[in-house]
């Protein structure tokens, strides 16, 4: 029982840990990458769907982003998706081609998002101290039920607190990779 408790608290850890960097690939560093435009969505045949799914999405170089739809029908849709997303992104269309150039960060857009970057670490520390605490009070009440012993109890409590502290230190070291890469030149 203690065991499953660990495993599920673990596991739960290790999904706030991916979707945190998950949103970090989304956040720039200056290079132009495709996930940049993950999460932008265009109108195809009356559905949302991802800008994935009715183009191909390349990086042309380090500050250039090239967008082809694979129909000619699709340009205008995709263009106007891309400038009502909040990336704050300018198409070029040249026929069937939409190059993206990506403007240089300046030093105050690089700070906010060293601040954005923190909040995200910061959401998701909190998210892996809410699992330790899930953890803690399903331990309680095993307790409280006497299912288990106030010595397995407490291994148990110490045991979920060293997992919390080693996901803590994931979140911790790819938040300082993120913030150099943001504020590297």
């Amino acid at each position: 029982m203690i065991n499953e408790i660990h495993s599920d608290a673990n596991s739960r850890m290790d999904k706030s840990l991916a979707s945190l960097e998950n949103d970090f690939s989304k956040i720039r560093a200056g290079r132009a990458h495709p996930s940049l435009l993950e999460q932008v969505t265009v109108e195809y045949y009356g559905a949302m769907v991802p800008l994935s799914q009715v183009s191909n999405i390349t990086a042309e170089d380090a500050r250039t982003l090239k967008v082809s739809p694979w129909e000619k029908d699709m340009v205008g849709p995709i263009e106007k998706a891309i400038l009502t997303s909040d990336l704050g992104l300018n198409p070029n269309t040249q026929g069937q081609v939409m190059r993206i150039p990506l403007p240089p960060l300046t030093e105050d857009r690089r700070r906010e998002l060293v601040r954005v970057v923190r909040d995200e670490a910061e959401n998701a520390r909190v998210a892996v101290r809410n699992i330790r605490r899930d953890a803690i009070s399903d331990f309680r009440e095993l307790l409280k039920e006497k299912e288990i012993s106030e010595d397995e109890a407490r291994k148990a409590e110490d045991n979920i607190q060293k997992i919390t502290d080693q996901h803590i230190a994931s979140i911790d070291g790819s938040l300082s990779d993120k913030e150099n890469s943001l504020l590297e030149i």
